[in-house]
């Protein structure tokens, strides 16, 4: 490290971006469960924890799986059949059809089209909260009438402008699934996220906001919907004396015992949201002589602050190439990029990371379409209009941003240190 950071000293005990926060009650039900030998798909927790998770959401039914991405897989399933009717075991319920998603998210969003045979069209995020932007919606609308599904997330905790959405999608005939996987507990106009999807799901992995290890749900208010996610995530085995199948099942069904660390989880959820919040707070009153701002969230909504973010200021950046794997940067005095914060933190063993690379950037879905307010683009964008402003700005948050540590087991002295980084990053 060069002489900006003498005097600082590497974490004995790793600052991390997220982990897992356990209370105690967790053991107890895990206990209770082996106690009991309902050590299965079956049981108590699993029972009460789908109740629990309903009723603060407001759904009318909550259906545990193995995963949020199980959940995804499951809903965009119940959409496909619901749209395009049921299909062969070999073929997807999404066979050749198109789905809208978000394109600032992790892959598990969007890889469930792809099981389903179906093909995603990547809309572009909207500076106001990092989320699906409604313009460039209604602009893919019209470059592709016939689709019928939308995927959107909300990004890091920060629910996006989902009324706007809602009012796009009704006004083509399409259906919404909302991942609110990062989003438990925030809310929008007062109503908490996973409230807002025909189908919507959560995640329990182990660095959300509360959590099960693993573990998902999917959130409806069908109860034939919710039955029928029950019976494919056990195989779809039917009501018969031997072992009957008609329809394509899963293995996908929670645990008892991941049910258990979550029914322990559930009960601190507004304690974490509090905690992770004066994080954020902590950050932005740290940061405000600096050229960077924190990741945005619209009014009247009320964030989980998952994730504490930073965006630098476009005339503060320093020169940063990524290429597929690797990233080079050159130190500019009173600028900095998002690589060489991220790696003058793990120099000093805390750990941060880039902000979700776009999915219309990466191998994988670099021949999808990809839809900006400005029109249809293919494959990994690199074009911008007039006076500097990217067409493209999911490209522009990625480049520019980064998350920082935002564990609750952090101390308010280890977030100054790393405060403390970030400021002689920009000297």
């Amino acid at each position: 490290m060069d002489n900006r950071f003498d005097g600082i000293k590497r974490f004995e005990n790793k600052v991390w971006l997220a982990t897992p926060t356990m209370h105690g009650d967790e053991k107890k039900w895990v206990n209770d469960a082996i106690d009991k030998n309902w050590v299965t798909t079956l049981g108590e927790n699993i029972n009460e924890v789908e109740k629990a998770i309903q009723e603060k959401i407001g759904r009318k039914y909550a259906v545990g799986l193995g995963t949020g991405t199980a959940a995804l897989h499951l809903a965009i399933r119940l959409a496909g059949e619901r749209l395009y009717g049921p299909q062969p075991a070999n073929v997807g319920t999404l066979s050749g059809k198109k789905v809208f998603c978000s394109d600032v998210t992790f892959d598990a969003t969007v890889n469930p089209i792809a099981y389903e045979g179906g093909e995603a069209v990547f809309i572009d995020t909207e500076r106001d909260s990092w989320n699906m932007c409604p313009k460039a919606l209604e602009k893919a609308f019209e470059i592709y009438p016939e689709v019928k599904l939308i995927v959107v997330a909300h990004l890091y905790g920060t629910p996006g402008k989902i009324d706007e959405i809602r009012k796009i999608a009704d006004a083509h005939g399409a259906l919404i699934i909302e991942d609110a996987a990062e989003s438990l507990g925030a809310t929008y106009k007062g109503v908490q996220t996973g409230k807002f999807g025909d189908y919507s799901i959560i995640s329990f992995n182990g660095n959300k906001i509360i959590t099960g290890s693993s573990g998902g749900m999917l959130l409806t208010d069908s109860e034939h919907d919710a039955n029928k996610v029950r019976k494919w995530s056990t195989q779809a085995r039917e009501n018969a004396p031997w072992y009957q199948h008609e329809e394509l099942g899963y293995n996908y069904r929670m645990s008892n015992i991941v049910a258990g660390v979550v029914r322990g989880q559930i009960p601190y959820l507004d304690e974490h949201i509090a905690a992770k919040k004066r994080i954020f707070e902590r950050y932005k009153e740290g940061f405000k002589d600096l050229p960077v701002t924190m990741n945005p969230c619209l009014d009247d909504t009320e964030p989980n602050y998952w994730l504490s973010c930073i965006h630098i200021n476009e005339d503060a950046m320093c020169k940063q190439v990524r290429s597929e794997r690797e990233a080079l940067y050159i130190t500019e005095p009173g600028k900095s990029c998002p690589t060489e914060i991220l790696e003058s933190m793990a120099a000093f063993n805390a750990e941060g990371r880039p902000i979700w690379k776009p999915l219309h950037m990466q191998p994988i879905y670099r021949n999808n379409s990809f839809v900006t307010v400005d029109g249809l683009l293919r494959g990994r964008s690199n074009a911008y209009i007039d006076e500097g402003k990217a067409v493209d700005v999911s490209m522009d948050i990625f480049e520019r941003g980064l998350c920082l540590p935002s564990d609750i087991t952090m101390t308010e002295e280890e977030q100054d240190i790393v405060i403390d980084i970030i400021h002689r990053c920009f000297l």
